[in-house]
């Protein structure tokens, strides 16, 4: 029952237990318990609203940021982690694998000099790193299940000349 109270909040947030109730064919007072329980166990730990920021008047950069640390003994990555994730321009943080960095985090900011200011000031700085890759966001097709797309007629790509 979680996972499927879970699966339809992480589609549509906006989904009352009442709805979510009725698309699952249970009691409403028991969905809004479960939802309660849940975020009181930070299973759910927020709703947010989707925007696609290049149909608003608001100039946004988005860049990953991979980051090369050197773990602190007994502690890990979790502390430089926690640290990193404390800063307002920072959206996410994810310890990685498979690649020559440990950490990768999304981060928005008002121009790519504002951001190439921040990695600098902010994060190349801290005692534990060692290095760090940006890479900008030039255009999102998708993001949380959702596809940002305008439909587009036949193919946009350059033709070959023959």
């Amino acid at each position: 029952m979680r996972e499927d109270i879970l699966r339809l909040l992480e589609k549509n947030a906006k989904l009352t237990p009442d709805e979510v109730a009725a698309m699952l064919g249970l009691e409403p007072k028991v969905v809004a318990e479960e939802i309660k329980k849940m975020e009181q166990e930070k299973i759910i730990c927020g709703y947010h609203a989707l925007i696609d920021w290049d149909k608003v008047n608001e100039e946004k950069v988005t860049a990953m940021i991979e980051v090369k640390i050197s773990p602190i003994r007994g502690e890990g990555f979790d502390r430089i982690a926690e640290r990193i994730s404390r800063f307002s321009e920072v959206k996410s943080v994810y310890l990685i694998s498979g690649s020559k960095s440990d950490l990768i985090m999304t981060i928005e900011g008002s121009t790519m000099k504002e951001i190439a200011r921040f990695v600098y000031d902010k994060i190349a700085p801290m005692e534990t790193v060692e290095s760090t890759a940006t890479f900008f966001v030039l255009k999102k097709y998708k993001e949380h299940q959702e596809i940002f797309s305008e439909e587009r007629g036949g193919d946009e790509r350059i033709q070959g000349i023959s």
